[in-house]
């Protein structure tokens, strides 16, 4: 009878048996097998909070298969992933396979490699009962705010709203960040550039003060400019002082599951659930030709900056065979994790260093090649010499004034050779400048008085999001990219230019709680929260008593809005327009709708004029009845173009149609992706004849 060993997801059961070998049968759980029923709130408040956890209905024949595979097997090992949901999934497995929880029957890998196997197999343990607490406490708390607050919402907004520990928090950071953008108040400020010219070389120089070194106060006005620029046409530039210097500029450290988020956002453009779900793909294994079904890259929920003693040799390695020894560090280089980090986890790094993206590029799909190698070059370049830059700063008086430049020149690219960190912001670090002396007169090519005006705060985008919760502690890394796509999914907040901007419900729904349960989800107090969930994990606290203490202020807050509530709904104003309903003649506004937004008469019942937006309108008209097309969004989220005169019309595509006809079948030809042309006809010869072609490749 053959071991058996379960793992959470069906993709890694290939990887786990190559390197288990013979003697062990490796199977899924497919995620979860027992949770909190979903028809009710499924915690016994008045004893413990005890959770009333039911096996998940679609898992039936999955526990079917596994308690089946159980009972023929000699050993039974819980191999589910190595943070507390996957400890938690091993403790409900061990429930309803009615194993000892005093065995050491729980095992766990960080990667999936033969190495990673190898150690995880070899070290079996118990479950880890206060990991699984944690797990609980967070569950229940998040069970307990979601399933009274979102029926709050729905009997005083709107149905379909939803209300989350974290969820409602993150929510609260977006609307007061556009409360401070909508409160600030630009103010005017000048400055004055001037481009010189020293040993043929144009360079810029900035106004910073009187010649006897003290800043200028701000320039306030054109016309003060105006004044400096007439003072200083006729004056002479001369380089009153020059310091150099060098700087050592560091690599950014391997990453952790927040910093991947972050940079993947900014240099591939993925949200933090794509790239998630991409590392998990690198994680659990891919089919690498010449090697076989292999782990990529160590375990993605991590946010320790921990490195193996192997991985950093076999790095070491490479970067001297690659690059040459100057390319290492004087001394090697370790980074310390934040406060509070779990250590349990390497940083996110290569599995197989040896493994070159560019060497495994076919046997990947194009975003995973992109992944990988984003987590490749990171990883090596952390572990490469710093990048050294010459810097000169310039000191050039001109009359009255003092104009300051500076720049650098690179004099080793150390590990910018391979790889550099991307920024949320423009900096403008300066550029080289041309060889001068104190002393040296320089030619004025022109002098500029350029008008600015302060800025707000900018909006959160997914990456500064990011950085923000977890520098707040609030949430996990790991749920950060299911928050942000559930309040988008909401409605709550729209993205403009990449950026989160809340919407009038955003507003209302924050508004509402923050008016009644301001304490429960400001920043502070979820972060400690936070806190408390990690000292549960690590039995420092008890998880009963922690629910305990925020339920007794929770319900507090709760028994007092529906009391002041009673009977009472809030209005989410609507968003006017400039488009004038030509029925009427009153200011339409937006309206969300089954097919996304749309142009609403406000005087309905008496009005029921509706129209599409205009950005959804389509040039092209409807090729079967030559109405209006527009552009919309089914159920599923799929983009298509359907004619306005549904139902009286059932033109739709999935592309746009160019006018013109199908040669072979008189079918509607459409624009699809990447421009390419072809019969919206599913049957039609010209589209066998396209999918033959790609079979024979």
């Amino acid at each position: 009878m053959a071991k058996l060993v379960i793992v959470e997801s069906p993709s890694k059961i290939k990887s786990v048996k190559k390197y288990l070998g013979d003697g062990y049968n490796v199977m899924a759980s497919v995620g979860h097998v027992r949770d909190l029923p979903k028809s009710k709130l499924g915690v016994d408040i008045d004893n413990g909070f005890k959770p009333q956890y039911i096996n998940m209905a679609d898992k039936k024949d999955v526990i079917k298969q596994l308690k089946e595979a159980a009972a023929n097997s000699d050993q039974v090992l819980l191999a589910t992933d190595p943070d507390r949901e996957g400890e938690a999934i091993s403790w409900h497995l061990a429930h309803i396979l009615g194993l000892d929880l005093n065995e050491e029957n729980r095992i766990s890998f960080n990667e999936i490699t033969q190495t990673g196997v190898s150690t995880g197999i070899s070290n079996p343990h118990k479950i880890n009962l206060d990991l699984v607490d944690a797990q609980q406490a967070r569950r229940v708390l998040d069970r307990i705010v979601g399933y009274k607050l979102s029926p709050f919402l729905w009997r005083k907004v709107k149905g379909g709203l939803s209300a989350g520990r974290v969820q409602t928090a993150v929510l609260r950071l977006i609307v007061e960040r556009e409360r401070e953008i909508e409160a600030f108040k630009s103010e005017e400020y000048w400055t004055v550039d001037a481009k010189l010219k020293a040993e043929r070389k144009s360079f810029d120089a900035k106004l910073y003060g009187t010649a006897d070194g003290k800043k200028l106060d701000t320039i306030t006005n054109e016309n003060d400019a105006d004044k400096i620029v007439s003072e200083l046409e006729n004056a002479v530039y001369v380089v009153s002082d020059i310091k150099k210097g060098k700087r050592n500029r560091q690599p950014a450290p391997p990453f952790i599951t927040s910093t991947l988020q972050q940079e993947a956002s900014r240099k591939l453009n993925f949200t933090g659930q794509r790239t998630m779900r991409i590392a998990q793909q690198l994680y659990e294994g891919v089919d690498i030709a010449g090697v076989g079904a292999t782990g990529l890259i160590t375990y993605m929920r991590t946010d320790s900056l921990r490195i193996s003693e192997e991985a950093r040799a076999a790095a070491t390695k490479f970067i001297n065979q690659k690059y040459g020894d100057k390319y290492l560090p004087a001394k090697p280089r370790y980074f310390k994790s934040k406060s509070g980090a779990q250590d349990a986890h390497e940083a996110i790094r290569p599995t197989n260093i040896f493994l070159l993206p560019e060497q495994i590029k076919e046997s990947l799909t194009t975003e995973q090649y992109k992944l990988y190698k984003l987590i490749w070059e990171r990883f090596i370049a952390s572990l490469m010499a710093a990048c050294v830059q010459k810097t000169v700063a310039v000191d050039i008086t001109a009359g009255n004034y003092l104009f300051k430049s500076s720049g650098y020149s690179v004099e080793f690219k150390g590990f910018t050779e391979l790889y550099e960190e991307g920024k949320d912001e423009k900096t403008d670090d300066g550029a080289e400048l041309p060889q001068m002396n104190v002393g040296d007169v320089l030619k004025l090519k022109s002098l500029i008085p350029n008008q600015h005006f302060t800025q707000p705060p900018a909006r959160y985008t997914e990456p500064t999001l990011t950085k923000t919760l977890e520098e707040n502690g609030i949430g996990r890394p790991s749920t950060f990219a299911s928050i942000l796509a559930v309040i988008s999914n909401r409605s709550y907040v729209e993205k403009e230019n990449k950026a989160f901007k809340p919407t009038q419900l955003g507003f209302a729904v924050n508004d509402l709680m923050n008016e009644y349960f301001a304490r429960i989800f400001e920043a502070k107090f979820t972060a400690g929260l936070e806190k408390k969930l990690d000292k549960i994990g690590v039995g420092e606290l008890n998880w009963v008593d922690t629910i305990a203490d925020f339920y007794a202020d929770f319900d507090k807050h709760y028994k007092k809005a529906e009391t002041s509530l009673d009977g009472k709904r809030v209005k989410v104003p609507a968003v006017e327009t400039d488009v004038v309903c030509e029925k009427c003649g009153k200011k339409m506004v937006e309206k969300s709708g089954r097919f996304g937004k749309f142009l609403a008469c406000p005087g309905y019942p008496e009005c029921k004029n509706t129209k599409p937006l205009p950005a959804d309108e389509v040039k092209q008209p409807c090729p079967k009845c030559g109405g209006k097309l527009l552009k919309k969004i089914s159920k599923k989220g799929k983009k298509f173009y359907g004619c306005s005169n549904y139902p009286n019309c059932d033109f739709a595509s999935p592309g746009v149609p160019t006018g013109e006809k199908c040669p072979e079948c008189g079918g509607y030809i459409i624009n699809g992706i990447r421009n390419r042309k072809y019969c919206m006809n599913s049957e039609c010869p010209t589209r066998q004849k396209t999918v033959a072609t790609k079979k024979e490749k």
